[in-house]
């Protein structure tokens, strides 16, 4: 009798428990124009029917803050008459739709440009589709299309074609008197996964024809004039992000982790291999008081280490070292530390003007080297710098950059203006 007493009291307690619970009976989504409220509805971890949770909330919010198509968000709650919650999610829309123009010079002193458009808020889900085109001495394009949503909040796919034809350095015996017509026609197919809200993997298939052509220069007897590669790669990504972002300002980490194996090949493949080419970004951000933000980024790569002129990683301003020159050196590893602050100095309405401090610093291993080559000094870069960011803050990465600089070592000491779109890191 007392066990069935007791038993009877526990479900008495456990139902008093349950109906004492605060849920949520309605979601609601205001601010949003063109994305769609049921997109960002399956994206938030709160659903309805679920008890009141301020960090599923708040981790909602950050997750729309990373969102192409939302410059901020913010949440509030609503008590009702039923003794059940309204959650509303309050938007702030950026315009996704970014025609882009860059405009420099190419390895001949000529005027290079690049054109480009993308959406990245197609169909209202943030689905990336654009192109770009470009003369850098040769014309090259491509196409993009992105769905990192498209099954499910977890699951999704992309697909892009580029046709790459550029003039590039070739180095041989720390010369640079060499110079190829380098045409890449790749098609790449990859799935998206995310596991939760800070991790996230690609896994995809690159198919690509690589051509070398002799253009001038004292090349070696022993070096073709023409070169071919067609290589079928596994390529992919895995990406650890907790980072917040609040329209120009970040804080957090950041670890981005990009692969490309390759698995077949046919051609010259004694001279064009990295077989294995792998790279990781770990970024740090941190915000200094209301107007400053110390941004880092240390990028390490490594490659199948074969001595071949045709080294993947290279030196260069919009690369890694601002002020060092186009492609000025090539390597087969590298250690590459970016350290900048960045201080709103005017900040009005949906206008932001940033300054900025620099320090660039990397080192290369030579091909076929070994690793003691990144700690040789004549293998070693250093620059410092100062810089500027206009921003639009409901613009979806509208930020133009000009950064000046300088070298503080005599290795390929070369001095200049950086001009781009985005943060540079």
């Amino acid at each position: 009798m007392n066990i069935k007493l007791i038993g009877v009291a526990l479900i008495l307690l456990i139902g008093q428990f349950s109906f004492s619970q605060d849920y949520i009976s309605e979601i609601k989504i205001e601010g949003n124009k063109r994305t769609k409220s049921s997109f960002l509805k399956r994206l938030a971890l709160v659903k309805e029917g679920n008890v009141l949770d301020s960090v599923k909330m708040a981790s909602d919010i950050r997750r729309f803050k990373l969102l192409p198509s939302v410059a901020s968000a913010s949440f509030a709650v609503e008590k009702l008459e039923n003794k059940t919650y309204r959650l509303t999610y309050k938007v702030v829309e950026n315009f996704a739709i970014i025609p882009g123009l860059n405009v420099s010079q190419d390895v001949n002193q000529d005027l290079a440009y690049r054109l480009s458009v993308f959406d990245f808020n197609l169909l209202g889900q943030n689905q990336t589709i654009g192109g770009f085109y470009s003369k850098n001495v040769f014309n090259s394009y491509g196409f993009f299309w992105e769905a990192p949503n498209l099954f499910t909040r977890k699951l999704g796919i992309g697909v892009n074609y580029q046709n790459n034809i550029l003039q590039q350095p070739v180095f041989f015996d720390n010369k640079s008197d060499v110079n190829y017509k380098f045409n890449s026609k790749a098609i790449e197919f990859r799935v998206f996964y995310e596991f939760d809200f800070k991790n996230r993997i690609e896994f995809g298939l690159n198919i690509a024809d690589e051509d070398y052509s002799f253009i001038d220069g004292d090349l070696p007897i022993e070096i073709p004039e023409k070169l071919n590669l067609r290589r079928t790669s596994v390529v992919g990504e895995y990406a650890y992000n907790n980072i917040t972002i609040d329209y120009q300002y970040i804080k957090g980490f950041r670890s981005t982790f990009n692969y490309n194996f390759t698995v077949n090949a046919s051609g010259n493949k004694d001279l064009l291999k990295n077989f294995f080419i792998g790279r990781n970004d770990f970024e740090y951000y941190k915000r200094i008081g209301d107007k400053g933000n110390w941004a880092n980024r240390l990028r390490l790569g490594y490659a199948t280490n074969d001595t071949t002129p045709f080294a993947p990683f290279a030196l260069d301003n919009q690369l890694n070292i601002r002020g060092v020159g186009n492609v000025i050196d090539r390597g087969t590893a590298s250690v590459v530390l970016n350290t900048e602050y960045r201080h709103t100095v005017y900040e009005k309405g949906w206008f932001a003007l940033q300054s900025n401090a620099f320090i660039d610093a990397g080192t290369w291993q030579n091909p076929g080297g070994n690793i003691k080559d990144l700690v040789k000094g004549n293998n070693t870069s250093l620059y410092t710098g100062l810089g500027l960011r206009f921003i639009h803050k409901r613009i979806f990465n509208a930020v133009f950059r000009i950064d000046y600089g300088l070298s503080l070592s005599g290795n390929k000491a070369n001095n200049g203006i950086v001009f781009g779109i985005g943060q540079y890191f």
